[in-house]
């Protein structure tokens, strides 16, 4: 009868020994980097009067989801994006056409705040053109190229130190022929007529190495092709200095390279056709391999194709639909040829473009006319997408970086 009590009182502590290890053994799993991500910060360049310029996000290291924090510039329009490979300068161009009483676009360089993603104005510059719609970055990161598609024109800027922009030291004007009113490779019952009646310059980056560059023309239906002189930053006409769309009236709009540096990936807009191009490291020329529709087999009616994405192993190949609201996804097999997968719904209307984040775990369409990004899950394996319930609302987005 005496011995019941000591038994109890042993019985008690060890039960509360227990309690307390694993009290204090919970947190420190829980907090183990192993199995927390780091959660990464994001920009994303909207359009006005919907959009107010360029907005700030947390995104959550596990989940991918968005959180908005602020507006961190007020830049009309600005809804071209690039950020240098080490996240100190983030550079955006605004779309406009009155830079300083110009009939010229702005470019602008930030610096970033890598603790709290603030942004400091470093300087701005005429864009040397109408309304910029893309900036790219040269290998070397000593020279930011871009191009204007009211005008026509492309250009390169040097980048001070700071990461500043300095005035364009080479400027290129497209001149000739406009391409087809109606493009020829179109779905049945298209009428996508959006860019045939001038020069458009939509998109210009360099190849790996930096020495070739190519920028497109959707309205005269052209790839021009460059050398580019990495030391000076001038644009020097290749040879051919320009090859021809894939059809007539497709509208050129943007590409991607390969991982591998051989295969580049050109989406055209109004046709709604991805072509393939082998690329000559020699000789800095591009090759036409292959052209297939971004469209399902059956599909008829208006769509504009937008945005390209691979996957980070260069496996697949994601395209953005606009008025289909659909994304893409095609395998890459031998010589980087294209074969169709599937589809998926964008769950918006009118993808600007679609964006994968570092570590290939999600793809975001950014959603122009309703306003709002979607997030979609990527299978390792398969590469196919799975809406995951993300909505994120904002006033016309455009383009999305990410800060690592």
């Amino acid at each position: 009868m005496q011995i019941q009590p000591a038994i109890f009182r042993l019985s008690k502590r060890m039960a509360l020994s227990i309690a307390l290890l694993t009290m204090t053994s919970m947190p420190l799993k829980a907090e183990t980097p192993s199995t927390l991500a780091p959660a990464l910060f994001a920009y994303v360049g909207t359009y006005n009067p919907n959009g107010e310029g360029v907005y700030l996000f947390k995104v959550d290291g596990q989940s991918g989801a968005l959180s908005r924090v602020k507006v961190v510039s007020t830049l009309p329009n600005a809804a071209q994006l690039d950020l240098d490979a080490a996240g100190k300068t983030l550079y955006v161009a605004s779309e406009v056409d009155n830079y300083n009483g110009s009939q010229h676009g702005v470019l602008a360089a930030y610096a970033v705040n890598r603790t709290d993603g603030s942004l400091t104005l470093l300087n701005q510059q005429d864009a040397q053109g109408k309304n910029p719609v893309h900036m790219a970055l040269t290998p070397k990161q000593n020279y930011l190229l871009a191009a204007n598609y009211g005008s026509g024109s492309v250009a390169s800027f040097p980048l001070a130190e700071d990461g500043s922009l300095q005035s364009a030291v080479s400027i290129r004007q497209s001149t000739g022929p406009v391409g087809a009113e109606r493009p020829e490779a179109a779905a049945i019952g298209s009428f996508t007529a959006s860019g045939h009646d001038s020069p458009h310059a939509h998109m210009i980056a360099s190849d790996p190495s930096g020495k070739f560059v190519f920028s497109t023309d959707l309205g005269l239906d052209r790839i021009y092709q460059w050398r580019f002189d990495q030391s000076t930053g001038s644009l020097m006409p290749n040879t051919p200095p320009f090859i021809k769309a894939s059809s007539a009236g497709a509208g050129p709009r943007h590409f991607v390279f390969h991982p591998n540096g051989k295969y580049v990936y050109l989406i055209n807009e109004e046709s709604s056709t991805l072509t393939l191009y082998h690329f000559d490291h020699a000789t800095g020329t591009l090759h036409e391999q292959q052209t297939v529709s971004s469209l399902p087999k059956n599909y008829q009616g208006t769509s504009f194709a937008s945005g390209l994405a691979l996957s980070h192993d260069g496996r697949f190949l994601y395209v953005a639909n606009r008025l289909h609201n659909s994304i893409a996804q095609f395998a890459i097999g031998a010589q980087g040829k294209l074969s169709w997968v599937e589809e998926t719904w964008t769950r918006g209307d009118y993808p600007r473009s679609i964006v994968i984040e570092p570590q290939g775990r999600y793809i975001y369409a950014l959603n122009q006319r309703s306003d709002n990004i979607t997030q979609f899950a990527i299978d390792k394996h398969s590469g196919k997408l799975k809406f995951i319930d993300g909505y994120t609302g904002l006033g016309s987005p455009s383009q999305m970086v990410f800060l690592r």
